[in-house]
């Protein structure tokens, strides 16, 4: 599963720790893989599922208060210097990967489905919140299918920015994808309508679509979006002295792209391509390169975010933390 780093301007923990979370993230995901076949070969997922809601519950409560314990303790101040700090732990993440399926699974590969469909939604919230805070996600989402084929059908080396919006000379720019692999970075816009749909390129504004049973139709040339994403990610990458080939792709899994004379710095991957490119993407074995998450990195430096704090952090229940549990005093 491609990582998700940044969705549109929520927050994301990556961009706290960028060396941290993507190890963290695969170390999780074949844990808990790992744990789901074994309980199915031995007709232990009930059990499974009841011990991972009650851990989850657990280690919920433990992870509110850890946090709160050191609000309050910024609160309060005077006299608390020398109390202990709580320290994050990967576990604190953990809760979220408890799954619970509606139905038995009927086989290994129906077990490996249902696991990816719900891994998908702790994508979403793994990355679009930290520890502390979270962003209201719109959750349609769920459903975005471009954003589903990022994250269900590449390996989990490649780094996903998706349509994010990058803050530039104070003002917000929303940009294509950006998909960080360990070797090279493809910005990516996609171009597809009707199955078999044929696109006709130009260097004008506008492109026309051509469908056997649809009127033509005028959209938007593609490659506007796409050289202004190429062009700011080029620029970063030679600000922060990252050496990686960035590929410029205009993206059709099913229509055809017709452009006699295309720029030479745009690749177009058409219904014809696609899927030998796609296959040689998904065949990549490479481990994280240092370089890649430096990339990563220096990108999420320039990119916006909205957040709220998570509703653990409210004054009131500041208050009733300080009064249920004996914090000190001053």
């Amino acid at each position: 599963m491609g990582q998700l780093i940044k969705l549109q301007d929520y927050i994301s923990r990556y961009e706290q720790d960028i060396y941290r979370y993507p190890s963290q993230f695969v170390r999780l995901k074949q844990q808990q893989w790992e744990k789901l076949k074994t309980a199915y070969a031995a007709g232990e997922l009930v059990t499974l599922y009841a011990e991972q809601e009650y851990v989850g519950q657990m280690e919920a409560e433990r992870g509110e208060k850890k946090g709160l314990f050191n609000k309050v303790k910024g609160l309060i101040g005077k006299g608390t210097k020398d109390l202990p700090e709580y320290k994050e732990k990967p576990s604190d993440e953990t809760n979220v990967f408890s799954l619970k399926f509606p139905t038995e699974p009927k086989s290994l590969d129906d077990l490996k489905q249902n696991y990816l469909n719900q891994l998908l939604k702790f994508q979403l919230k793994w990355g679009s919140s930290t520890i502390h805070e979270k962003s209201w996600m719109d959750n349609t989402y769920i459903l975005d299918e471009k954003l589903r084929f990022f994250l269900q059908r590449f390996p989990d080396t490649y780094l996903v920015l998706y349509k994010p919006i990058f803050v530039l000379k104070n003002a917000p720019i929303e940009l294509e994808v950006i998909l960080l692999g360990p070797t090279d970075v493809w910005c990516i816009t996609f171009l597809e309508a009707e199955e078999d749909a044929a696109f006709i390129g130009s260097n004008e504004r506008f492109w026309l679509r051509r469908h056997h049973q649809y009127p033509d139709k005028k959209l938007l040339n593609p490659l506007i979006a796409l050289n202004r994403t190429g062009k700011i990610v080029s620029q970063l990458f030679e600000l922060y002295e990252i050496s990686l080939p960035i590929h410029k792709v205009v993206l059709s899994r099913n229509g055809y792209i017709d452009y006699p004379q295309a720029p030479y710095d745009i690749t177009f991957l058409d219904k014809r391509v696609f899927p030998e490119w796609f296959e040689k993407m998904r065949s990549v074995q490479t481990p994280l390169k240092h370089q890649q998450l430096k990339a990563a990195q220096g990108l999420l430096e320039y990119c916006q975010t909205t957040s709220s704090r998570r509703l653990e952090w409210d004054v009131d229940q500041h208050n009733q933390f300080v009064s249920e549990d004996e914090s000190p005093k001053s």
